[in-house]
């Protein structure tokens, strides 16, 4: 914490936290949904004390681990990814006349941009993402399809780039809605 939290910042401060949020994030300490919260956090703090709290609970130094790749079949049956679990840099899903559903959400990741690719051939794959994290769709669709529902992210914490080849099978990708979003929907339900 600063000696003087109520000193004014300035944009290299924020890109500095953002930075320093994004190794937390590769070493394991932060989701992506938490990762996301908290840049959205650095870049609206104006003082050193704000921008001080989107980082007190995390260790001065973090150990950034070393990338790994993940592979899962799914065929003639279904998979899930969802809690916490690491998400390497390169990701492949294969669903053969079967499903995948992807929750990244609660996902750790080895670095800001991760590769994510799903193969869907007389099947499905569902991809979730957090809020805060940019999408980039493309591949290859043959008697299938491709359906894009995610939103822009106005301070994009990651991107996921879902690189997606279907054969008669389809491949979905849309954003979750925030807990704020969630709680301010319940909240007009209830007036």
């Amino acid at each position: 914490m600063s000696d003087l939290p109520e000193t004014r910042i300035a944009d290299p401060d924020r890109d500095r936290a953002v930075t320093e949020l994004r190794e937390h994030a590769v070493a394991g300490r932060l989701t992506l949904e938490e990762f996301g919260e908290r840049v959205d956090q650095a870049y609206a703090a104006r003082t050193r004390g704000e921008l001080d709290v989107v980082q007190r609970d995390l260790p001065a130094a973090p150990v950034v681990r070393a990338p790994t790749r993940r592979f899962s079949l799914a065929v003639m049956g279904g998979l899930n990814w969802r809690g916490r679990f690491h998400l390497p840099q390169r990701s492949t899903i294969v669903a053969v006349m079967g499903g995948a559903n992807i929750d990244l959400r609660n996902a750790q990741v080895d670095s800001p941009e991760v590769t994510l690719r799903t193969w869907a051939i007389m099947g499905g794959v569902n991809v979730t993402l957090p809020p805060n994290v940019e999408a980039d769709l493309g591949g290859f669709s043959l008697m299938g399809g491709r359906n894009d529902q995610t939103r822009t992210p106005r301070h994009p914490a990651a991107r996921v780039r879902i690189r997606a080849y279907s054969l008669m099978g389809g491949v979905n990708v849309r954003t979750a809605r925030s807990a704020a979003a969630i709680e301010e929907a319940a909240g007009k339900v209830e007036e």
